[in-house]
């Protein structure tokens, strides 16, 4: 996060308790009361790899023991195999769909370092019944053992080898917080490269800017009950000493009158990152690509969890609602 600038005048704010609003439904507000009384994530320092390495075996052992349990609740199933060398789940939702069906290629959030195999399945799985299309989620390579750009090149490495037997016209790319990130970056790659673009980008909550420069890394901080504060340590093991301006590593600065497909981004007011959807939108709409930015009410990082309230329902109607259009 950038230091302040002595030169200009910080608005000081009283303390106050800020209650979950009226304005959402009762399950909405829940979920806030129960983030709130969550304590802040800490982290390692970046070259800490033994800790990052301890961190990530309990995030995997948990998810472990959730995911048998969510899956069963999907009616989808999984194939997973290599594609291109890269380990993705091919999610398939009940009935299957044609052979020359549209693919929603999902990149998972984690802070770019948690969210790899089951995590991973269970979205995969999750967005296939959602949107009734084959998902193909990636489970790329992470730090510490992998940082930048083993990710974005594993990303692009999928949808190269999709192009061998899909039309870039049935292919929607969507990333949620650090996969936003990736499919923004892999999307600047993939055109970089010559590789044609895809339908669409859907880019939920994503943290398209590591420096975390924008406003709302200070206003929605601790205010945001799902990420009370940013990422500097995860970005930074992730970034691997890379400058964190490269579009590759921060989309948001990226030049998108190159060319970049039609993109749904999706924040919330109380989430963390919504500056980084505010600017990323602002960014493309100046650069004339068509883009729609959606910000829902007191919506914290993650759209309200796992499904647990309507307003999750919305969130995922207006992305299928633009892959459809997108797809034509």
């Amino acid at each position: 996060m950038v230091d302040q600038d002595p030169a200009y005048t910080p608005v000081h704010l009283s303390a106050r308790d800020i209650p979950p609003p009226d304005t959402i439904s009762p399950a909405a507000r829940a979920l806030l009361s129960a983030g709130a009384a969550m304590p802040a994530a800490g982290w390692p320092v970046p070259d800490d790899k033994a800790a990052w390495r301890e961190r990530l075996a309990a995030s995997d052992a948990m998810w472990n023991e959730m995911a048998a349990a969510t899956l069963a609740t999907l009616d989808a199933r999984i194939e997973t195999k290599r594609i291109a060398g890269v380990p993705c789940h091919d999610c398939l939702p009940a009935g299957g769909t044609p052979a020359d069906g549209p693919i929603y290629l999902f990149i998972h959030g984690g802070a770019f370092v948690f969210g790899g195999g089951p995590f991973a399945q269970v979205q995969g799985a999750r967005a296939a019944a959602a949107f009734g299309m084959r998902t193909v989620s990636v489970d790329y390579r992470m730090p510490p053992d992998h940082p930048f750009p083993a990710a974005p090149e594993d990303c692009v490495a999928v949808y190269a080898a999709l192009l061998e037997t899909v039309d870039p016209a049935r292919i929607v790319i969507g990333g949620s917080s650090a996969g936003g990130n990736l499919a923004a970056a892999a999307t600047l790659m993939a055109r970089d490269r010559g590789l044609p673009m895809p339908a669409g980008l859907v880019l939920l909550t994503p943290e398209v800017d590591l420096t975390e420069a924008g406003d709302t890394f200070r206003t929605n901080r601790d205010l945001d009950v799902i990420l009370k504060h940013g990422l500097p340590e995860c970005n930074a093991l992730y970034a691997g000493g890379h400058d964190l301006t490269d579009p590759y590593l921060s989309p948001l600065f990226g030049d998108f009158a190159k060319g970049f497909p039609p993109t749904l981004v999706q924040s919330g007011t109380r989430d963390l990152f919504l500056s980084n959807s505010v600017r990323m939108h602002r960014k493309l709409r100046a650069a004339g690509i068509d883009a729609e930015l959606h910000v829902w009410e007191a919506m914290p990082h993650a759209a309200f969890g796992m499904g647990d309230a309507p307003e999750h329902d919305e969130v995922t109607a207006e992305v299928g609602r633009f892959i459809r259009r997108v797809l034509g």
